[in-house]
């Protein structure tokens, strides 16, 4: 009876995330060939994964779901050329691929043709990357190789419970065990690898992957599904200069009806992205936060409003994704350096080099709002006019600069008094920290009031429909 209620999970979950009786299964009969080790007594119909095709809000998407009931939902050669050839078929119909993971890993009984089978579902997923979308979720153990078909998909969900996304699994660490630090949880692997978007229930996980599926592209040469919006394109936003430290917030404000569907949401908090509509089509945010707001309206949690090397790593992965499927980019800049610390010493200046790169080769419409302070390199890495942003707005109170007045007064007139140095500050602050003296250079297309920035980062993105931008030929860039 148990066997046949986690056979059943397996395809409830496709039921479940599908239109209602839309799913098509794909070579159910296909079983194990392997004999070693009474290996066919324990296997079955299917070998261990449900594969198949169905619609999500009339959208093509393929699904395989690993059934636990035989062998532990473990990988074995045929289990994998179940996925390889789903892949295959998606490819051609230019179709998302959702993997939705429960496997004990990597099939023993079939050694070097389970290693052969999770080196062809890699490539695969390699060939696949910013062609078509690719999403997971682990519901049960994703362990070992398995956990690379994870780190290979451009979202990845885990059930909050059940769900356990490892390598080395946490007793083999050393020096740690479970008990001490379960590095395979949902939560740890959320707030640490940058691989997860969102924790959830089982029902909140395939609901979250409806949602983003409807807002993305089926493939990188369709554009994503335009929806229509009942909401105001004037709309004047009262309250939006109050969120510039929460660029979540922000985002949601600007968006139609205020949807925002947030990536990697626990992971490098100080930096947030996701997907938003306006006017209908999907924008993806990149925007600097230093405050998160509860829903009382009281901080929950404060950052240094500095760019960090997880917050720069990203926002880059970000860029690159919504660059490969063809989505316009809005920035929401408000930063004041980069982080000064031992750790992000040790990586910052790559993942800035990466973060610079990824807005700078990104040949999407992108907008820049500079809802704050925007200083020094760390502004220029945000998507500043120099690497190519189309347009760039500025709030009234926002200042551009190299830094603070009062530190760039100190480093330029070591000697001088107290009194001289808040002369020479503010000197300093009408003449280079100004935003109007930004606006006068070019590098700030528009001052704006915070209240109106809906009506015009919707009208940027409308004049920048027909962008085409060549970029040098190349293989690709070493960044």
């Amino acid at each position: 009876m148990e066997v046949q209620t986690m056979s059943n999970t397996a395809e409830s979950r496709i039921k479940s995330l599908l239109d209602d009786g839309s799913f098509v299964e794909i070579g159910g009969s296909v079983m194990a060939r392997a004999t070693d080790f009474n290996i066919q007594a324990n296997s079955g119909a299917g070998d261990g994964v449900k594969c198949g095709y169905g619609v999500i809000d009339g959208n093509l998407v393929y699904v395989y779901s690993q059934d636990a009931s035989v062998l532990g939902g473990s990988v074995g050669e045929m289990h994998a050329k179940k996925i390889a050839n789903l892949y295959d078929m998606a490819m051609k119909m230019g179709a998302p691929v959702i993997g939705l993971v429960d496997s004990a890993g990597m099939r023993l009984q079939e050694s070097t043709d389970a290693l052969e089978a999770f080196g062809t579902v890699y490539r695969k997923q390699a060939l696949a990357s910013g062609v078509i979308p690719q999403l997971t979720a682990v519901f049960g153990k994703c362990g070992g190789g398995l956990a690379v078909l994870a780190g290979l998909a451009d979202f990845t969900f885990m059930e909050g419970e059940k769900g356990k996304l490892f390598i080395n699994s946490p007793n083999a660490l050393p020096g740690n065990e479970i008990g001490k630090e379960d590095t395979s949880s949902a939560e740890f692997q959320a707030e640490n690898t940058g691989v997860v978007d969102a924790v959830g229930t089982e029902a909140e996980v395939l609901g979250s992957i409806r949602s983003l599926v409807a807002m993305l592209p089926i493939n990188n040469e369709e554009e994503a599904a335009l929806s229509e919006s009942t909401d105001d394109l004037n709309r004047v936003i009262a309250n939006l200069e109050a969120s510039k430290e929460d660029g979540a917030l922000a985002a949601s404000l600007l968006s139609d009806n205020n949807m925002f569907f947030e990536t990697k949401k626990a992971y490098a908090k100080d930096m947030v992205t996701g997907f938003i509509k306006l006017n209908g089509m999907t924008v993806g945010v990149v925007a600097n936060r230093s405050k998160i707001y509860n829903e009382q309206g009281e901080v929950a949690e404060e950052f240094d409003a500095a760019l960090s090397s997880k917050g720069a790593k990203k926002a880059a992965s970000f860029v690159e994704f919504c660059d490969a499927f063809n989505i316009p980019v809005l920035t929401l800049t408000n930063v004041n350096g980069f982080k000064a610390s031992k750790c992000s010493e040790k990586t910052l200046a790559k993942a800035v080099a990466k973060l610079t790169y990824a807005f700078a080769n990104a040949s999407v419409p992108k907008v820049n709002v500079i809802v704050g302070k925007a200083f020094g390199s760390a502004y220029v890495a945000m998507n500043s006019k120099s690497l190519g942003a189309d347009l760039v707005f500025a709030w009234t109170n926002a200042k551009v600069g190299t830094m603070e007045a009062d530190m760039a007064a100190k480093v330029m007139y070591p000697e001088a008094s107290s009194e001289d140095l808040k002369e020479k500050a503010k000197e300093y602050e009408a003449l280079q920290d100004n935003v109007e003296a930004a606006a006068r250079r070019g590098y700030v297309d528009q001052v704006i009031e915070a209240a109106d920035t809906r009506k015009y980062v919707i009208s940027a993105f409308e004049m920048l429909l027909t962008k085409r931008e060549d970029r040098p030929y190349k293989k690709h860039g070493t960044v």
